[in-house]
């Protein structure tokens, strides 16, 4: 093997560890014309919209080892899941990047899906702001993590702004109290009550930093931090109690049921059916019991 050789056979592992969901043009892995379907045909066209002009090099770098893999991921990721009416692309891109961030080892793929929020239209203050989110969910090391992710893209886009920060001068449980009772209702307030005859304590920093820290920021709107909740919850899994609660929420900020069910639907491509089908039966569980 040449010096030339295993320069490209370098850049393609390396782009194949890029691992993002590709960009935007026809490359020689794309079907023949001839029998190019309508869902490839459609997954570029969203994912164009998506990625702009990123990312054809990926496809490329599959062509050698696994060029059905690139059209998967435009015809079903994006021909098939992105394609879907229920969210627009600024609440998919929040799904994903609480999908990504919560599972702590996608920092390629959280690097794409950060530049594709930029992309579409979310600002650098909501993309912050839905890795802060995670952090009673999935605790401080992901979203450090995440946050390190989203300087370097803004590095490389050339970005600078100044980011906020919480001046509310309030008591912090009597904050918290407020923003549970409007997320979750009385439900959420039965949660910490019933954890005073073993962990007090506990109840209190979920009414404080949870909700009296995190949730009362105002830099994203309460239907976005429960589209990346539920992003989140649904790609860690093993949380049917908590997802049940953050389904509920959902519908109580405004989110429509075809909205709960588009975003679980969406974690598909970024943590698999298993994940999903458990949360979609949990979400079938709140909507029976709750009304309309």
């Amino acid at each position: 093997m040449t010096k030339s050789d295993r320069g490209t056979a370098v850049n393609r592992r390396s782009l194949l560890a890029a691992g993002a969901l590709i960009s935007a043009v026809e490359v020689s892995t794309a079907p023949a014309a001839s029998a190019a379907s309508s869902r490839y045909v459609r997954g570029m066209a969203v994912l164009r919209r998506v990625s702009g002009d990123r990312g054809a090099e990926v496809i490329e770098s599959l062509s050698d080892v696994a060029p059905d893999l690139g059209r998967y991921v435009v015809e079903f990721a994006y021909g098939d899941v992105y394609a879907r009416p229920g969210l627009d692309l600024r609440q998919r891109q929040l799904v994903t990047i609480g999908a990504l961030a919560a599972q702590g080892d996608t920092a390629p793929q959280l690097r794409f899906h950060i530049d594709a929020a930029l992309q579409v239209g979310l600002s650098p203050v909501e993309v912050v702001e839905a890795l802060i989110h995670i952090v009673p969910f999935m605790g401080f090391p992901r979203a450090l993590n995440a946050v390190n992710v989203a300087r370097d893209v803004f590095a490389d886009r050339g970005i600078t702004f100044k980011p906020p920060a919480q001046t509310d001068g309030r008591d912090r449980y009597e904050r918290g109290v407020q923003k549970l009772v409007e997320v979750d209702g009385q439900h959420g307030l039965d949660v910490v009550e019933s954890l005073r005859d073993i962990a007090p304590d506990l109840g209190r920093y979920v009414v404080e930093f949870a909700f009296g820290d995190v949730y009362h920021r105002p830099w994203l709107t309460a239907p976005q931090r429960q589209l990346v909740t539920i992003g989140a919850l649904t790609a860690f899994g093993d949380t049917a109690p908590q997802l049940r609660v953050h389904l509920g929420a959902a519908l109580r900020v405004g989110l429509s049921r075809d909205q709960v069910v588009e975003a679980l639907i969406h974690v598909v491509p970024y943590a698999g059916f298993p994940r999903v089908l458990n949360a979609v039966t949990v979400a079938r569980d709140v909507f029976e019991e709750l009304p309309g």
